[in-house]
C-alpha cells in the first residue's frame, strides 16, 4: 500500500511540480526559493498521504500546501524584518530587503500558462551558461531528477547537481526578473528557450527513466509552450520549425504503444493511427518556416525529416535518400555524434546495413557515445539484419543495461532473446 502511494506521489509530482514552482516563483521572485517551497509540499505529501490517504485532488493539495509554506516563510521574514527595525537596523532604508508580495496571489486562480512560460525564460536567462539553462529547466519544468538529467546528457550526477545549485544561486544573486522578455531581449534568449522546450517535449516522447515509455503530459506541455512562442515570434523560422517538428512527432503518440504499453518502433507502427490533424498543422508550420526564407536551421531540418515520414503512407514509401541528404545538412548546421548516428540509421535504410555499420563502428571507436544506449541498440539492429546474431545479442543486452526506462529495457532484452534463438 505504501509503495502504491509513493508511486502516486511521484506521478503527481511529475505532473504538477512545474505549475507549483511557476506559481510560487511569480510571487517570491526567486526560483530557488520557489522550488524549495514546492519541495516542502512534496515532503508533506510523503508524510501524510500514506496514513491519511491520497486527496481527491492531489495537485490542488500540493499547491495549497506549497502556498501555506510560502505564507509561513513570509511571516518569518516579516518578523525578522520587524526585529531588525526594532534593533535600529537600517536595512530597510537602504532597500536591502524587499518583503515578497503574496497579497493578491496565494489564494487566487493563477495564470498557469504564463507562469510556466515565465519560468522557462527565467531559467534561460543569459547570466547562466547554456548547460546550466538546460539542466535547470529540465529540473523545474520536466520534473526530472538530477540522476535522470545526468543520464540524458551522459554526465556524472554530481556535475549536474552542482550545475543546478549554482544556476539557482546565480539567478538569485542577479535578481533576474520573473517575466517573459520582449523585443530584442526575447530574441536574445529565444535559442536557449527553444532548446529546453524541445527537451521537455522529448522527455515526454521518450522518457529517460521510469515504468512508462512516454509521458504524454510533457508532450502536451512542450507543444503548448512552442505554440505560444510561435505567437510571440511568428517571423522566426526556427520557431516555426520547432513547432512543425513537434506537431509531426506528436502525431505518432497513439501508435507508439500497444494496448499493454509496450513500445512500437517507427517502422512497425500502424500509420492509420497517426493524427492527421497534427500532421497537417506540422506541415503548415514547416511550409511557413520555408517561406520565411532564412537559412534552414536544426529544427527546420529535423522537421523536414519528420515530414518525410509523415508523407509516406507505408514504411516502404519513405524517401530515405532524401532523409540521408537532410541529415547531411543537419550535420553541417548542428554537428553532433547523435546526428551522425541518426544519419547512419537512415543510410542503413537507403543503402543497406553493411554501409551503415561502418559508420556506426566509427562512432564506437570515437567513444563520445560510449554511454549512449541507442548507439548499441542501433548496432545490434544492424548486426541482426546482417544475420550476425550472436554479436547482435551482445549489443542489445549492453543497450538494455544502459537504459533506465523499464519499457525500453524490456524491448531490448526481447530483441536480445530473439537474436539468441536465430
Amino acid at each position: 500500500m505504501a509503495r502504491d502511494v509513493h508511486r502516486t506521489i511521484d506521478a503527481v509530482w511529475r505532473l504538477e511540480s512545474a505549475r507549483i514552482i511557476g506559481a510560487l516563483a511569480r510571487r517570491v521572485r526567486d526560483v530557488g526559493l520557489a522550488e524549495e517551497l514546492a519541495q516542502d509540499a512534496l515532503v508533506a505529501a510523503l508524510e501524510h498521504w500514506p496514513t491519511d490517504g491520497v486527496p481527491d485532488n492531489p495537485g490542488a493539495w500540493l499547491m495549497a500546501t506549497a502556498k501555506n509554506r510560502a505564507l509561513d516563510r513570509l511571516r518569518q521574514f516579516t518578523l525578522h524584518h520587524q526585529k531588525q527595525q526594532e534593533l535600529g537596523a537600517d536595512a530597510d532604508a537602504r532597500g536591502d530587503h524587499v518583503v515578497p508580495d503574496f497579497s493578491d496571489s496565494l489564494d487566487d486562480a493563477d495564470d498557469i500558462g504564463d507562469d510556466l512560460l515565465r519560468l522557462v525564460f527565467t531559467a534561460c536567462h543569459p547570466v547562466l551558461s547554456r548547460e546550466a539553462q538546460v539542466a535547470l529547466t529540465l529540473k523545474l519544468l520536466a520534473g526530472m531528477s538530477t540522476a535522470e538529467i545526468a543520464r540524458a546528457f551522459l554526465q556524472p550526477e554530481p556535475t549536474i547537481a552542482q550545475r543546478i545549485v549554482r544556476a539557482k544561486r546565480t539567478l538569485g544573486d542577479a535578481e533576474v526578473p520573473f517575466e517573459v522578455p520582449r523585443g530584442d531581449a526575447l530574441q536574445a534568449r529565444l535559442s536557449a528557450v527553444l532548446e529546453v522546450v524541445y527537451l521537455i517535449f522529448n522527455e515526454g516522447y521518450s522518457a529517460t527513466a521510469g515504468d512508462d515509455w512516454t509521458r504524454p503530459a510533457l508532450v502536451e506541455e512542450g507543444l503548448r509552450l512552442a505554440r505560444i512562442l510561435a505567437n510571440l515570434s511568428p517571423d522566426t523560422s526556427e520557431v516555426q520549425g520547432l513547432v512543425a517538428l513537434m506537431e509531426i512527432q506528436a502525431s505518432r503518440m497513439r501508435a507508439r504503444l500497444d494496448a499493454k504499453g509496450k513500445p512500437i518502433l517507427l517502422m512497425a507502427q500502424d500509420r492509420g493511427r497517426w493524427d492527421q490533424l497534427l500532421i497537417g498543422r506540422g506541415l503548415a508550420a514547416l511550409a511557413l518556416a520555408e517561406q520565411l526564407g532564412d537559412e534552414a536551421g536544426p529544427y527546420q531540418l529535423q522537421a523536414a525529416i519528420a515530414a518525410c515520414h509523415a508523407r509516406a503512407r507505408t514504411p516502404e514509401a519513405t524517401d530515405w535518400t532524401r532523409i540521408v541528404a537532410l541529415y547531411g545538412e543537419l550535420m553541417s548546421a548542428a554537428p553532433s555524434p547523435v546526428v551522425e548516428l541518426n544519419r547512419a540509421v537512415a543510410v542503413s535504410m537507403a543503402s543497406g546495413p553493411a554501409a551503415a555499420l561502418l559508420l556506426v563502428d566509427g562512432l564506437v571507436t570515437d567513444g563520445h557515445l560510449a554511454r549512449y544506449h541507442l548507439l548499441h541498440a542501433a548496432r545490434g539492429d544492424l548486426l541482426a539484419r546482417l544475420e550476425r546474431h550472436d554479436e547482435a545479442r551482445v549489443e542489445f543486452e549492453r543497450a538494455a543495461a544502459m537504459t533506465a526506462n523499464e519499457r525500453e529495457k524490456a524491448l531490448l532484452l526481447e530483441r536480445a532473446r530473439e537474436a539468441a534463438t536465430r
